[in-house]
């Protein structure tokens, strides 16, 4: 099988999680629920995964953690707004 092809379904798949997330604490204003030091640990790891993907070259790493970084970012960012 293709490793290029694995890598952007795992991206889509992994990238479409957030969706909804984000479309949920939208629309409720709420994010009581969720866990800041999560939010905050898991984008720390977006961003060290998309610099790891821009230092191979590698565009399924690229593409998927600029998608999840905008993501995992509005959740925590409503998280800190909604609570």
């Amino acid at each position: 099988m293709n490793p290029d092809l694995i890598g952007w379904l795992a991206t889509t798949l992994t990238t479409v999680a957030f969706a909804p997330q984000v479309w949920r604490a939208w629309k409720t204003r709420s994010a009581r629920d969720l866990s800041l030091p999560m939010y905050l640990i898991f984008t720390a790891g977006v961003v060290l995964w998309l610099t790891y993907g821009l230092l191979i070259q590698s565009w399924p790493i690229i593409v998927g953690n600029i998608v999840t970084l905008v993501l995992a970012s509005s959740v925590l960012a409503m998280k800190l707004k909604f609570g």
